[in-house]
């Protein structure tokens, strides 16, 4: 299976970003926990236009984050892994396992209880990451296990953006959400009149954004309903939507997301802070993530292909496909975008980052080694015939 063009150049984008993510939160972590703690941590409190800088990351540059994911679900659909429904499928019911099953956990632990909101939390996986760390095994990865990775994490972000969608919005404002979608429905008049100038959908986001996010629903959801306006064509280097993705992914992985992290790591661990992960809420976040994850998709995967509603590519094993659900356990990004429109409690929401970080961080090491273990016996395997 080869990989296109614009697909190697979405997976190195997010290669050298996952990197880089690792970095600055190692970095933001350091500086919390730091002498310089009290200056660091003001800065992302400092009031900008009425709210501060780290409501302007999540709420308005990660909207732009969900536009590259939109964008990229869009090339998936029409001419990647998603445009045959057999292709489609393993992705799809291992994703579907994926969200379900660390939400079951979760809600198992916290049912009845105040934080049941945040089953949405380990539903999630950071792209970025995911594939970060898969790309340190080098070239030995098969190219239809970096394409089911993605179209795999791909996948879960729509879901978790339903998941907002739907369950994380308090109350609606109809009249900034009824002029929201009247301009979405003018930009899919230029659309359908081959209006091919990306200025008129960019201004047209812009004010997009705007009304969603007066609307009460959360305005990155923006970025997504966006991206499947925008001009694709035949998917070539000349059609809006290759131009725009192609901008994107620079600008996302290298400054977005790392300005994301530093932002939302920014967590002071004191002594007691072991005491918060055997709460329901951290345990389901943890356990939901690391053992939900790669639970989830092998078992649906496996419901999938013994049903005949899908089928493994040719050189992908079922060790390949428990490798990649391990990896799905990174949830990161996402996950803790989730967690603050699941809680409102300041010590909920730290606590519930601390459990993010230690399973993403489980997920990726067990990912990594078990790869690494799988592809290192393959490659003896072939040397000694």
């Amino acid at each position: 299976m080869k990989l296109t063009k614009t697909f190697k150049a979405f997976i190195e984008s997010e290669k050298s970003g996952g990197l880089l993510l690792l970095f600055v939160t190692i970095i933001s972590l350091t500086l919390a926990n730091s002498s310089f703690q009290t200056t660091y941590l003001s800065i992302w409190e400092k009031d900008l236009g009425g709210h501060s800088i780290t409501h302007w990351i999540n709420d308005g540059l990660m909207t732009i984050f969900f536009l590259l994911i939109g964008l990229e679900l869009e090339r998936e659909v029409y001419h990647g892994e998603l445009s045959n429904i057999k292709n489609a499928a393993l992705p799809i019911m291992a994703a579907l396992g994926g969200m379900l099953i660390p939400a079951g956990i979760f809600i198992s632990l916290n049912h009845g209880a105040v934080t049941k909101n945040g089953a949405g939390i380990p539903m999630a996986t950071d792209i970025a990451f995911a594939i970060g760390i898969l790309s340190l095994l080098g070239n030995r990865v098969p190219a239809s296990l970096k394409i089911f990775l993605t179209a795999l994490a791909v996948i879960d972000d729509l879901g978790a953006i339903i998941v907002i969608a739907i369950f994380y919005t308090n109350s609606v404002s109809f009249v900034n959400l009824a002029i929201a979608l009247g301009i979405w429905g003018l930009l899919f008049i230029f659309n359908r009149k081959k209006i091919h100038n990306p200025i008129p959908y960019l201004i047209g986001g812009v004010a997009m954004w705007y009304f969603m996010l007066n609307s009460g629903i959360h305005a990155t959801i923006t970025g997504v309903i966006l991206a499947f306006v925008i001009p694709f064509g035949d998917g070539g280097e000349k059609s809006v939507s290759y131009k725009i993705q192609h901008f994107l992914h620079k600008p996302v992985a290298f400054l977005i997301l790392p300005l994301f992290a530093l932002a939302n790591t920014a967590i002071m661990i004191d002594s007691g802070w072991h005491q918060g992960l055997t709460q329901p809420h951290t345990l389901g976040i943890i356990l939901g993530l690391f053992i939900g994850k790669p639970l989830g998709i092998t078992l649906f995967a496996s419901i999938g292909v013994t049903a005949g509603l899908c089928s493994l590519p040719k050189n992908l094993k079922w060790a390949h496909i428990a490798g990649a659900g391990m990896l799905a356990g990174i949830g990161f990004t996402m996950s803790i975008f989730i967690t603050f429109l699941a809680f409102k409690n300041p010590e909920t929401i730290l606590f519930s980052k601390i459990a993010i970080l230690i399973a993403s961080v489980l997920s990726g090491i067990f990912g990594f080694v078990y790869l690494n273990y799988i592809l290192s016996k393959k490659q003896n395997s072939k040397l000694q015939r």
